[in-house]
């Protein structure tokens, strides 16, 4: 039987390191998968226990040149000794380097130091100096360059360790030193750039308070550590507090701001039998609520799992990428050593001059800023998309709204509030209004259709108790069957009537004028007649309309809603909502063959629903994407994109930031290529150098860093959404 350990790498901070990782432990007997998540440098390995341990594993995790221990969670604040020790290795090779030069300026002037005259050697203590600076600079590098080089798998570090051994070689002790200190800086900022992202996501989990206010049996009050407390124990919160845990509100009123869950920028009011969630923050009276999960599976714990989860599912950019730098660093290698020896050897060359040129080369190639670009860029937009309530579980997920064409809608939850209230009740048959209900009420009380729930608010709200019921049996998509105390009865909808063959002229009209009025109509009925029509109506949302109008602004071809509703009351919400087209009386297999028709039309497709009833269709379209799962753990699971709030325009929020976010990708693979061409024709013409090439690499290395990080910036739902009618 498999298990499963996660364990905490030490310096994992880019694709090289976990290619060390893959390299050393996938051919091991037993490993059956790795997963890996840079971002918080969690690297979980299933294997079979009978073939390797785990101390096994921690042992060739040493081997590929990094340290591995058991993973612990740890709270935002703890700084990696590893990455203390590297910033100050890096800046002593700066100052090694600084001191250096001065001393050959002194002693031999500038002109020396910036290679105007050959002729002078360097002073002894200047080449101290500079390979001081050589070896504090590359004291992490030059590992890793030899593992490298013992697999025959060359990456960025070994290229790096050759350049400046062959500048040690000929003699250019400065440029040696200036390689190492700025490849140092290089992966400084790498280290950098992971760790701001890597705190964006740990102040997620500072959101959430660690210890809560309990009530004891006894009326008093002690606090205790969240992991501590039981579901079902009651928890005091005072105003300006946040709620440690998820339940649901028991006594008090307040107004709850929930952004740090939903994204919503204004307050949502609570009263008792309200939901409330781990980390929100209670803005006014103090309340008490009841826990309903542990610490460890609260809505916000879920989420800061999913977007750790998230980090390890690559972008189609990512794989390019690393598929490129796969091939890309020993072609880069064998070129070099190409423009070192043909020169020479076919064209009477100066050895010393190509020798030079083909160190050149190997830095300015050096996939550095490539490699760093596109993870970068993925993680700050996860990181950005989790701020504002919206959760995509991976990078192809973040990048797929990007190319969407078509949009498909439940109605239900979606479009509508998805609380239909009823609007009529209409006995038949000689049964009163209240005998209607009270019969309604008796079958759907084993029902979850959100129809239902309107009926029992509605029988509850008359003081009318439903009927005993027994033998309840569900018609998927119809309705429902029940024993009560007037016999068999089923409540359904139209369909389910006509079926039965129950339908006259009459109430086939009045079934068909409230419909077309926008409601919904339960049919109740036994077999030899129909007891009653109960007419519920939903209110559309009041954002559904602007965000309608968003999407279109953001070049979605088609807009179509889906729902198993009536026509009639399809047709109303849809005209409402402005969209396309409306396609009613839909079962779950009706949806899937929709969005299969959506997307043979418009190959990129997104469908919207609840994230439940709608999971067929969310798996068939090319992006599902869940409503509201905040206040549904199903929803968690089901979509690719999880909108924590109810917000329908944070839909095309969601598709400006993925186009934004792959703008940013292509703009820093491109700059990044560009640079190096640029470079690597200056080689050949003999107009570059070894700290020149270094300081365009390095350079490259910062600007795509901090255009990536720019995406952890920017404006949430429905706050001047800034869209575009055309992708790029």
């Amino acid at each position: 039987m498999s298990e499963q350990i996660e364990l905490r790498i030490h310096g994992m901070d880019c694709a090289e390191e976990v290619a060390a990782l893959k390299a050393e432990l996938a051919p091991m007997p037993g490993i059956e998968k790795l997963g890996f998540e840079v971002l918080n440098g969690k690297m979980t390995v299933t294997f079979s226990p009978a073939q390797v341990t785990p101390q096994q594993l921690i042992l060739a995790v040493g081997r590929a040149g990094l340290k591995a221990e058991p993973w612990q969670d740890v709270r935002p604040g703890a700084e990696s000794q590893e990455r203390t020790l590297r910033t100050v290795l890096m800046s002593t090779s700066g100052a090694l380097l600084m001191a250096g030069a001065s001393v050959q300026a002194i002693r031999t002037g500038w002109q020396a130091v910036v290679g105007a005259d050959e002729t002078v050697a360097v002073p002894w203590v200047a080449r101290l100096l500079y390979v001081a600076a050589i070896v504090a600079g590359s004291w992490f590098v030059a590992p890793k360059a030899w593992r490298s080089l013992a697999r025959l798998r060359p990456d960025m570090n070994l290229l790096m360790m050759v350049a400046v051994l062959g500048a040690i070689v000929i003699q250019e002790y400065l440029e040696a030193a200036t390689v190492a200190f700025l490849f140092a800086l290089s992966l400084s900022l790498e280290a950098w750039s992971v760790g701001r992202a890597r705190r964006a996501i740990a102040a997620l989990m500072s959101l959430s308070p660690t210890q809560a206010r309990i009530m004891l049996p006894d009326g008093s009050e002690t606090m205790v550590d969240t992991s501590q407390v039981a579901v079902g124990s009651t928890v005091v919160v005072l105003p300006g507090e946040q709620f440690p845990l998820d339940g649901k509100l028991s006594k008090g009123e307040t107004t709850v701001n929930q952004a740090p869950i939903t994204g919503e920028s204004v307050p949502v009011a609570k009263s008792p039998g309200s939901d409330v969630y781990s980390g929100t923050i209670n803005q006014e009276g103090a309340v008490e609520f009841v826990t309903s999960k542990p610490a460890g599976d609260t809505t916000l714990a879920r989420i800061i799992r999913m977007v750790g989860d998230a980090q390890s599912k690559r972008s189609p950019s990512e794989q390019w990428v690393e598929r490129f730098a796969r091939y890309y660093t020993p072609a880069v290698m064998a070129f070099a050593i190409l423009i070192m020896l043909a020169p020479p050897l076919l064209f009477d060359g100066a050895w010393s001059r190509w020798f030079y040129e083909g160190l050149v080369l190997l830095v300015i190639a050096c996939p550095c800023a490539l490699v760093i670009s596109t993870p970068v860029s993925i993680v700050a937009a996860l990181t950005a998309s989790a701020r504002q309530g919206v959760l995509v579980k991976g990078g192809p997920a973040m990048e797929a709204p990007a190319h969407l064409r078509a949009i498909a809608l439940d109605k239900t939850g979606t479009l509508t509030v998805g609380r239909p209230e009823v609007r009529d009740v209409i006995g038949m048959s000689g049964h009163s209004e209240e005998e209607v209900l009270a019969i309604a009420a008796a079958v759907e009380t084993r029902s979850e259709h959100p129809l239902a729930n309107a009926v029992l608010r509605a029988a509850a709200a008359k003081g009318i108790k439903p009927l005993p019921a027994v033998n309840f049996q569900a018609v998927q998509g119809k309705g429902a069957t029940a024993s009560v105390s007037h016999g068999v009865v089923w409540v359904g909808s139209h369909r389910l009537l006509e079926e039965r063959g129950q339908e006259t002229p009459e109430m086939h009209s009045r079934l068909l004028e409230l419909e077309q009025e926008g409601a919904s109509v339960i049919v109740i009925g036994k077999d030899d007649h129909v007891c009653g029509l109960i007419a519920l109506a939903d209110q559309i949302r009041p954002e559904s309309r602007e965000a309608i109008v968003e999407l279109r602004r953001s070049g979605i071809e088609r807009i179509v809603m889906l729902t198993g509703d009536n026509r009639g009351t399809g047709e109303v919400i849809g005209q409402k909502a402005g969209v396309d087209e409306v396609r009613a009386e839909l079962l779950p297999d009706d949806k899937v063959i929709a969005v299969e028709k959506l997307v043979s039309d418009f190959q990129h497709v997104a469908m919207i629903g609840d994230g439940v009833n709608d999971a067929p269709a969310l798996a068939r379209a090319t992006v599902g994407i869940a409503m509201g799962a905040a206040g549904s753990d199903a929803a968690l699971e089901t979509a690719d994109i999880a909108l924590m709030g109810d917000d329908l325009r944070a839909v095309p929020w969601l598709i400006d930031h993925s186009r934004r976010t792959l703008r940013v990708i292509r703009q820093n693979i491109f700059g990044s290529l560009a640079v190096k061409a640029v470079f690597m024709v200056l080689t050949l013409l003999g107009m570059a150098s070894l700290w020149s090439a270094i300081a365009a690499d390095t350079g490259a290395s910062l600007v795509v860093i901090f255009n990536g990080l720019r995406l952890l910036n920017g404006v949430g739902p429905g706050q001047a959404v800034a869209t575009e009618a055309q992708y790029m």
